[in-house]
């Protein structure tokens, strides 16, 4: 009875045993949850958020910046005078030389520029002075026109009314002094207004001059701002 007793002990133990060890481990693969595995088969784990997670943009291009006082050289396209030109017309011409800034090209050599014309004032016929002053509105760099501004330059040529009125008086003058000689009071009239006519002449074909500015003519303009080209 004892031994049968003990046997049905043994057998219980093993069977107990045998059951513990037979079962999955808690992490198994086969335990987990539809949810889970669907979480898993499409990398939406805690450890593929990591690695999916998108890189840092890379910083913006600084901007090349010319510095205000920079030398523009251009040639002109056109001839700009004193006389034929007006104020505020527009002008183009193109780069000569190209320009740096922090080690790069800003603006190369053959590009487009714009200017306009501040003030154009003919040379009188008598009197007063001729001017011409010109600067630069806008420059093409980077396939775009970008705006500048520059100092303007300016010619000028000053006025000869002392010149003219000496050469007037000297006319009169002496065509009084041939009229005197000719026939007297009525003649030295006469003589004044011809010699007046002769002096004044004179003085329209060698007065005042007018400015200008050739085409094909090297400029140099300073910016008077600086300049950021974005790229």
């Amino acid at each position: 009875m004892r031994s049968r007793s003990a046997v049905l002990v043994v057998s219980l133990y093993l069977c107990f045993a045998l059951a513990c060890t037979s079962r999955p481990p808690a992490n198994d693969a086969s335990n987990a949850t539809p949810a889970d595995n669907s979480a898993a088969s499409q990398g939406q784990g805690p450890a593929s958020q990591t690695a999916q997670a998108p890189a840092p943009a890379p910083e913006a291009p600084q901007p090349i910046v010319v510095p205000a006082g920079t030398t523009l050289t251009i040639r002109l396209n056109e001839t700009l005078s004193s006389k034929s030109s007006t104020d505020g017309q527009p002008f183009t011409g193109t780069l000569v030389n190209p320009v740096s800034a922090g080690g790069e090209t800003a603006f190369p050599a053959g590009a487009t520029v714009t200017g306009t014309v501040v003030t154009a004032h003919a040379a009188g016929r008598f009197k007063g002075a001729s001017l011409l002053e010109i600067k630069l509105d806008s420059i093409t760099a980077a396939g775009r026109q970008i705006s500048i501004s520059t100092a303007a330059i300016s010619k000028g040529e000053k006025g000869k009314g002392k010149r003219t009125a000496a050469m007037i008086g000297g006319g009169a003058g002496a065509g009084a002094l041939i009229g005197g000689l000719a026939g007297g009071g009525k003649g030295a009239a006469i003589g004044a207004l011809v010699g007046g006519g002769a002096g004044t002449a004179g003085a329209g074909l060698t007065g005042n001059r007018d400015v200008t500015f050739p085409a094909e003519s090297a400029l140099s303009f300073k910016l008077a701002n600086s300049v950021e080209i974005h790229r």
